[in-house]
């Protein structure tokens, strides 16, 4: 569940191990290139950490994080 906190959606993830949290964040990759729409993230070992605003509307959440979002949660 994103959570919407400082400017920023953020969710957590969790996977199994680095390998599928690894292959997760390559699927994100892709798309957020796509959209020209780089998360902030973060990743040890299994967790994947995620922090999205739109940096040209002055770091606010925008409907452009929102629809990442949703694009990234269609991947689990």
């Amino acid at each position: 569940m994103w959570t919407e906190k400082n400017n920023q959606l953020y969710r957590k993830f969790e996977f199994k191990d680095f390998s599928e949290a690894f292959a997760f964040m390559t699927r994100v990759a892709l798309i957020a290139e796509k959209m020209n729409h780089h998360p902030l993230w973060t990743n040890v070992y299994n967790k994947v950490e995620i922090w999205l605003s739109t940096h040209d509307a002055g770091n606010i959440v925008t409907e452009k994080d929102r629809k990442l979002a949703d694009k990234i949660d269609a991947l689990l």
